[in-house]
């Protein structure tokens, strides 16, 4: 289990990554569409987890993470997108994926402990 300043910290480095990605993109427009959209899902990791850890009640809690969990799923999916359009090559992108990957499968085991815990009645 990953402390909520560890996973603060490595979402937000997280979106740094893909702000610099996103920055060194090819001008086409096609690039800069999925570009947008990496950007956009890539940096709302980071601050919906944010939104996360200030959580008022369990089921706030299961609901915001749940956002986190999509954001995650998305980001990976234009990531991917980006290297089968051959925008950019997988080797470049490998070590942000597997970041992507591990961020979703931490967020996605959180969500499932949540719900698995939280009584019927809440």
């Amino acid at each position: 289990m990953y402390p909520a300043e560890e996973l603060k910290n490595r979402s937000k480095q997280f979106a740094i990554r893909i702000v610099k990605v996103f920055r060194s993109l090819p001008r086409t427009e096609d690039a800069r569409i999925i570009g947008k959209q990496v950007l956009r899902s890539g940096t709302s990791v980071a601050a919906n987890y944010r939104a996360v850890c200030r959580a008022r009640s369990k089921a706030e809690f299961i609901a915001k993470i749940g956002i986190v969990v999509e954001e995650a799923d998305e980001t990976l999916f234009w990531l991917e997108l980006l290297v089968e359009t051959r925008i950019v090559t997988e080797a470049r992108m490998r070590s942000l994926m597997r970041e992507a990957n591990e961020l979703l499968a931490i967020f996605a085991a959180s969500q499932y402990t949540a719900r698995r815990r939280r009584p019927m009645n809440q």
